[in-house]
C-alpha cells in the first residue's frame, strides 16, 4: 500500500532514525508565502488556512513534526514550567521553525533538522510550543547546537512574529504570549512528551 499511496505527513512519516536529536519535519509555510498553508489532518493534503491579511512574513521555514500531538502531557508540562494552572495542549502536531540560509520556494516537503531550543507560547491558555531548529548541514546555521548559539536578533524576530501575526490592527489585548525560551535539552524533552501524547491519542 505504501507504494500505491502518498504517506500521510502526520501519521505515515517516520520521526527519523536519529530522533529526537535529528528530526524529520514537514514544512507547510515558507517566508515567501502570502497565504498560510496548513496540513489538512484528515486527508494529509496541504490546504490554504487563510490569506496573510497584514504584512507579517514568516521568519523561517515553518511546519510540524510527524507523529507528535500536543495533549495532556504537553499541557501539564507547560503548566509546570510556566507556573500557570490548567494549561491545555492545543490538540495539534508540535510546531517547528527551521532556520536555513537557503531559499526554499514552497512547502509540502520533508527535511531533516536539528532542534536547538524552543518558544513556550501560550495561546488562549493552550500550550502552542514552537520548536526552533536548524536545517541539517546548513552552511550558515548547521553548526548551531543550542539556543545560545542563536543571535538575539533572530530570537526577537521569531518572538515578534508569533506575538503579532494573529493580532488585528488597533487591538491592544493579546490572546497569546511567550512564557519563556528554552534550550536544546528541554526542546528534546518537549518533543518526546508530544510523541507520547501522540501514541496515546492514536494508538
Amino acid at each position: 500500500m505504501k507504494k500505491l499511496h502518498k504517506a500521510h505527513p502526520w501519521h505515515g512519516v517516520s520521526p527519523g532514525e536519529k530522533w529526537p536529536e535529528i528530526v524529520t519535519c514537514y514544512i507547510e509555510v515558507v517566508p515567501s508565502d502570502t497565504v498560510k498553508y496548513e496540513l489538512d489532518k484528515e486527508s494529509g493534503l496541504l490546504k490554504i488556512d487563510r490569506p496573510q491579511l497584514f504584512s507579517n512574513i514568516y521568519p523561517s521555514l515553518y511546519g510540524m513534526l510527524p507523529q507528535t500531538y500536543c495533549g495532556d502531557r504537553i499541557g501539564k508540562y507547560c503548566s509546570q514550567q510556566a507556573e500557570i494552572d490548567q494549561v491545555q495542549g492545543d490538540q495539534d502536531p508540535l510546531d517547528i521553525c527551521v532556520l536555513t540560509e537557503k531559499i526554499v520556494p514552497h512547502g509540502d516537503i520533508l527535511l531533516k533538522a536539528r532542534p536547538i531550543g524552543g518558544l513556550r507560547l501560550i495561546d488562549n491558555n493552550q500550550a502552542d510550543d514552537k520548536i526552533i531548529a536548524v536545517l541539517l548541514d546548513d552552511a550558515m546555521y548547521g553548526c548551531w547546537q543550542d539556543i545560545n548559539d542563536c543571535p538575539d536578533a533572530i530570537l526577537k524576530r521569531l518572538k515578534h512574529f508569533f506575538l503579532t501575526y494573529k493580532q488585528m490592527p488597533g487591538e491592544t489585548e493579546r490572546t497569546c504570549w511567550i512564557a519563556g525560551i528554552y534550550g536544546r535539552e528541554e526542546a528534546l524533552n518537549v518533543i518526546k512528551l508530544s510523541h507520547q501524547d501522540y501514541r496515546e491519542m492514536f494508538s
